[in-house]
């Protein structure tokens, strides 16, 4: 979607405010919850079909999951925004070689799963239906997939994680939903009706949907990987993470862009993973 065509669609709904704020403000909310890409090509699904499929559900969504079988420990991935468990293929060798028992997963309106709306609550309760399952002892996120892990651990606290790896995950929703805001053009009217949505179905300001302020209260080790010049999560979120979540350590990169897909990362995970 061209700057152009966004910046429209937000003066459309601007609008629309002054007719109905909170009119404007849903649709604003669908907007962004509504993945434009994330469904699988069929490239990428050969990358899937080696896995044993499963489909596991969470109040009448489908959740697509994947497994590559393994005797060592459980693995579980969980990918971010506009993507699928096929973004793992870098890395999936890799980690089949140390003998690790992979379970992937598809987000909410991605891959193969249910839904036609995400929002990272929704997410992480996936990722609690597959780790119930599958009692993982690691969990790598990346992206919104990470912060969806850490509101996970934060909620349900699951025993048989012992691990987080957060790849370019960002620490707190206030700056996704900022820089969604800022992006679109929005006025005060929508913006502030999107927070009041956001209140009224979660029961929680937008502040409090913090995932940095959320890892104080997990003891799994964390390993925190973020660029410095990541253009989608901005490198202080990670300096954030770094802050609070007082059992991990921080890997910087520089050039790795948003992805982290440098296979000069991967003996680092699998490092922390045995450790």
């Amino acid at each position: 979607m061209s700057s152009f065509v966004i910046k429209s669609i937000g003066s459309a709904l601007n609008a629309t405010s002054l007719i109905s704020s909170k009119y404007a403000s849903k649709k604003a909310l669908h907007l962004f919850a509504s993945p434009r890409k994330g469904r699988y090509t069929e490239k990428q699904r050969i990358i899937v079909d080696s896995a044993f499929f499963e489909e596991l559900s969470y109040k009448g969504q489908y959740i697509a999951t994947y497994r590559w079988k393994g005797n060592g420990k459980t693995i579980l991935l969980a990918h971010g925004w506009e993507s699928n468990a096929s973004r793992w293929s870098y890395i999936l060798n890799k980690l089949k070689s140390q003998g690790y028992n992979i379970i992937a997963l598809d987000a909410p309106a991605h891959g193969r799963s249910g839904g036609k709306q995400f929002n990272a609550l929704l997410y992480s309760e996936y990722i609690n239906v597959v780790s119930e399952k599958h009692q993982p002892e690691v969990i790598i996120g990346h992206s919104v997939g990470g912060m969806a892990t850490v509101f996970f651990m934060h909620k349900y606290q699951l025993h048989s994680v012992k691990k987080l790896v957060l790849l370019g995950a960002p620490a707190h929703f206030t700056g996704v939903f900022s820089r969604y805001k800022s992006m679109m053009g929005y006025n005060k009217r929508v913006s502030n009706g999107l927070d009041a949505i956001v209140f009224e179905r979660f029961g929680k300001p937008v502040d409090y949907f913090s995932a940095a302020n959320f890892t104080k209260a997990i003891e799994a080790e964390g390993l925190i990987i973020h660029d410095k010049k990541d253009k989608i999560i901005p490198f202080e979120d990670a300096l954030l993470f770094a802050n609070r979540y007082q059992n991990s350590k921080l890997i910087e990169t520089e050039g790795f862009g948003h992805g982290l897909k440098d296979k000069s990362l991967t003996p680092k995970i699998i490092e922390f993973i045995n450790g």
